[in-house]
């Protein structure tokens, strides 16, 4: 975890504050929780926690399906999207244009929801029917490993092994 591979015409960006220089698990955790209350039962006992890091490993990305996407719901976004960006735009040109403000606020909204609604319709059309719904998605750790600066596991786990309702957690 001290940084990613280098890759070609790449050098390695260090994340201040994400970084341990010799890692060592501490043990991989089902539930964050989990991997929460043994960092937390390590600082209540005056353990240096600032060495140590949770990890979440075994990524799975989850998408979770809320609707159908209609042509009448395509049109009804593009149009409002469309009447946001006039209404912006309009809003700016409003600030170095001299009196008739109202006019063009209100031309550049109705330009915006022209161009959103056939913009919109025009990226409905090239999907050509293979995605006919609407989602969000969300990256989700289904493991969670605890990681301690390799001066201080030593410390840590004996520390951990003598936690009150600890379960043994999977080592790495």
């Amino acid at each position: 975890m001290t940084g990613q591979p280098n890759m070609p015409g790449r050098s390695p960006m260090p994340m201040p504050g994400l970084n341990l220089d010799y890692p060592m698990s501490l043990g991989t955790f089902d539930k964050y929780e989990d991997a929460q209350r043994a960092v937390d039962y390590l600082s209540d006992h005056e353990f240096p926690v600032q060495n140590c890091m949770i990890v979440g490993t075994e990524l799975k990305q989850v998408e979770r399906v809320t609707g159908r996407l209609t042509r009448q719901k395509v049109m009804v976004g593009g149009a409002l999207s469309g009447a946001w960006m006039g209404l912006f735009v309009g809003l700016v040109f409003s600030l170095f244009a001299a009196g008739t403000t109202m006019v063009t606020v209100i031309s550049t909204v109705l330009f915006g929801v022209v161009f959103g609604l056939i913009w919109a319709l025009i990226g409905y059309a090239a999907t050509g029917g293979h995605r006919d719904f609407t989602s969000v998605t969300q990256v989700v750790a289904t493991k969670y490993e605890v990681l301690c600066e390799h001066k201080f596991a030593q410390q840590a786990r004996e520390m951990l092994a003598r936690m009150p309702g600890h379960q043994q957690p999977y080592t790495a």
